[in-house]
Formats: C-alpha cells, structure tokens, sequence
C-alpha cells in the first residue's frame, strides 16, 4: 500500500524515533542505571507531576474536549508535566540521570512493542463472515482470551478488536463491548504465561519458572468465568430490546462475501517475529546487553509488515495511525513523570511491613492501576522474597507471588492507563464511533460496579486461606 494513504510520506518517519529513543540509551549506562536509581530519595513534591498528568487525561477530555482532540496538544500536556521531573532528575547527578535513562529504555521498550503489534495486526483482515449476536461476541472474548497467553494481552488485542467493533457497528447500544473486551483480553486473561502480560515476563527473567504460571489457571478461569458471565447476560439483554436493528432489514451495512477468511497473511509470520523478539530479550538481559536491540528488531518487522502488506488492507480494516500516535504521546510522560514515583515506592515500600496474601493482592493491584504494572510487580515480589530472589518466593511462598501476579494482571483493567493496551483499545474503539467513558467514568461505571466485587470474590476464595 502507499505510505502516504496513511499519513507517512517514507519509512525512516517510522524509524527515526525508534532509533532515536533507541540510541539514547546505551546498553552500558542503561545498566548501570539499574545499579544507581535505588541510591536517590526523590522527596514527596516529585509525585506531583505524575498526579498533574494523570488528572489532565481525566479532565481536559471533559472540560476542553476540542483541545484534547489533537495529539499535538495531548503532547504538549505531556511534556509540560515531564519538564519538573526531568529537571529533578538532571540536577540529581549520576543517580537522577541513571533513573531518567532507565526510564527512557522502558518506554523505548513498551512503545515498540505496542507500535509493531499494532502495525502488524493493522495488516491483517479477518472477513467479516461471522453471524451477529452474543454468541459470536462472546466466542471471540474467549479465543481473545486463550490468544492472549500465546502473543500477548497487546497482540490478542490488536489482532482482534477491530473485527469485533466491525461486527457490532450496527448496533445503537454497543459501548460494552470495547469495554469487556478491555477487561477480558487486554488484562484479565493473560495469566498463565510469562508471554501472557509483562509482568509475568518479568518475573521469568529473575529465575521464576517458565511453567509456574500454569498454575493460576484457577484464578484465570475464576475471574475471567465471573466476567464472561455478566457479559452473556448484558449483551443478550441489549441485543433482544434491539433485535429489530441487529437484523439489519435494510441492508446498510451488508457487506459483498470477501473470497478468503483472512487477509495479510504474511503479518501472522511477522507477529511470531514479534513472539521471538519478546524472548530474545531473555537472553540479550542474561548476556548483559541492553534488551533493546530486539526493540530495534520489532520496529523492522513493523516496516516489513508495511511494505509486504497486500494493497487495500490497511484502508478495509480502517487503519490509522493516530491511535498509536495518541498512546506514544500520553504515555511518554507517563514514563518519566512516574519514574520518582515508582522510586518512592522502593524506598517506603519495606516500612508497610505486608506479609499475608490479600495485603499483596491488592496493593498491587491498586497501585498497578496507575503505574506500570511491570515495576509495581516487580518492587512487590521483592519485598516479598527479601533477602532472597523472586524464583525462592515461587518455590517456597508460592501464595504470596500469586496474589502479587494475579494483582498486577487482573487490576490492569481498573483504568485506561493500567495496562499498555488499554489506552489503544479506547483510542481503536472512539475512532470506529463507539462510545466510549471519560478516565472517571470508565471508574465509577465499570470498575466500581463489576470488576471490585470480583475482586472481593477472588480475595474472599484465594487469597484469605
């Protein structure tokens, strides 16, 4: 297809940041990042930044929605809020610049992997052949749902959503479904694989077996059932009082039979790439090199998937970049602006004295609702395995790193920021004319009401005993 269709005018527009976030952070001084950011204090005001950025992505989308509409502006918010932290940071010395540029190396990291999978994804066209209804609705929650532990909560995402949004666009009432499709395959299902969510990975990194995850499979199919469960109930619900406009008599949105199930093969190659890339970086960390050399390599697999994408495709799935370019922009700043953040948690974490399961369940859980997920596991798993590592807390406190696991994958749902697909799926949806909550709103209607009592369930079941 032509580049220019979607925006783009050459390849090196697409490669250019990549490389230029890549090689601002050399292996050497990223790891030596890791051994100086726990030697700074950052004092309480540096939180306040992070807060700043987090009540701009509630409120301006409300009260200045017409500003907010524009990346541009949605950067410049971004950047305004990053300018304390990072002068904090620089006047720090080696310490504050270490946690700057291991901060840099993460979103490097996260943005790569989210913007190949979704170019990728964006390459491939599932027909629309399915029939309507909450049967077929549901089964794609489901196989979301399994996908997930295979390519991840981001590749299940992007692989499916817009096939579902394109199955529902008929429907006056159809908001619900981004919104469980968000809690089913974007966070709650990848549990039971380090693949599944980067948390998990993450813990397989410091030693924790590759098959432990396995084990949750009881956690997974508990709060995933409960969720799949309210969601055939709303949507049959929904789709009966509107049965008359879902049969679609007049025949709008009839589309002509498209002569193959799937098109864009050649970008499910290019999605185990991406697989590949994501245990590269096992071994790249193990060998002391920076893992973002296979960040370098999901960014070429993405341009492959651009130039050897069949014409037409990326125009028939309604690809466009300003999804990713909305999640590139906010979550820079939520990157740096968290960095002392996470830092205060490192250093007061120890002084909550946690030790039963429910204690861990749910302070990670919280708190991986608004920072990343990934560190807030990884800062928790280690106060619990202290003075030991993570893989002696699997073997011999294995409660403990299942609630921890279960907090920081199943909690993720809890905000648009709590999980890197997240703000995507939302972005994907609004573009396709789906209603979709404000950041509060998305809280006190879904999370409040669906997703606590679940948690209450879980905690009353699995993490009480």
């Amino acid at each position: 297809m032509k580049l220019s269709r979607l925006g783009i005018t050459s390849p090196a527009k697409l490669l250019v940041p990549a490389l230029a976030a890549f090689f601002a952070a050399q292996p050497a001084q990223i790891w030596a990042a890791e051994g100086l950011a726990h030697t700074l204090h950052p004092p309480w005001w540096t939180a306040a930044p992070f807060a700043l950025l987090l009540l701009a992505i509630a409120l301006l989308p409300i009260f200045a929605p017409h500003f907010w509409e524009s990346n541009l502006h949605r950067g410049l918010v971004a950047f305004a809020c990053s300018v304390p932290t990072v002068l904090y940071l620089l006047s720090e010395g080696r310490a504050g610049i270490a946690l700057f540029l291991h901060a840099l190396e993460e979103y490097a990291a996260f943005i790569s992997l989210l913007g190949s999978l979704y170019t990728i994804a964006g390459g491939l066209l599932l027909a629309d052949r399915f029939p309507q209804g909450p049967i077929t609705n549901t089964a794609f929650l489901v196989v979301g749902g399994i996908l997930a532990n295979l390519i991840g909560t981001t590749g299940a995402s992007m692989v499916l959503i817009r096939p579902l949004l394109r199955l529902n666009r008929h429907r006056r009432r159809r908001g619900h479904v981004p919104i469980f499709f968000l809690f089913v395959v974007s966070n709650m299902s990848g549990l039971l694989t380090p693949l599944g969510d980067p948390p998990l990975f993450l813990g397989f990194l410091r030693g924790v077996p590759f098959s432990w995850t396995f084990r949750l499979w009881k956690q997974w199919l508990l709060a995933n059932g409960l969720v799949l469960g309210l969601f055939i109930v709303w949507d049959n619900w929904l789709y009966r009082k509107e049965q008359s406009a879902a049969a679609n008599p007049s025949g709008q949105d009839a589309q002509k039979t498209p002569d193959s199930w799937l098109r864009g093969q050649v970008n499910l190659l290019l999605l185990t790439g991406v697989v590949a890339c994501v245990l590269l970086q096992a071994w790249l960390i193990q060998q002391g090199f920076s893992p973002l050399w296979s960040s370098l390599g999901m960014v070429l697999l993405g341009l492959a998937s651009l130039k050897l994408t069949p014409p037409g495709v990326h125009e028939e799935n309604g690809f466009t970049w300003s999804p990713i370019v909305e999640v590139a922009v906010l979550f820079a700043g939520i990157f740096v602006t968290m960095a002392p953040t996470l830092e205060l948690l490192q250093v007061y974490g120890p002084s909550w004295n946690l030790s039963q399961a429910w204690q861990f369940f749910w302070l990670t859980g919280l708190l991986s609702s608004f920072l990343d997920n990934a560190p807030t596991y990884l800062t928790f798993a280690t106060l619990a395995s202290a003075p030991h590592e993570i893989a002696h807390l699997a073997q011999h406190s294995p409660k403990l790193l299942e609630a921890i696991s279960c907090g920081a994958v199943f909690m993720g749902a809890n905000t648009y920021i709590g999980n890197g697909p997240n703000f995507m799926v939302k972005a994907i949806a609004e573009e396709n004319r789906y209603p979709m909550p404000s950041f509060f709103g998305y809280i006190l209607r879904y999370t409040l009401p669906i997703l606590v009592p679940i948690y209450l369930i879980l905690t009353w079941l699995l993490f009480t005993t």
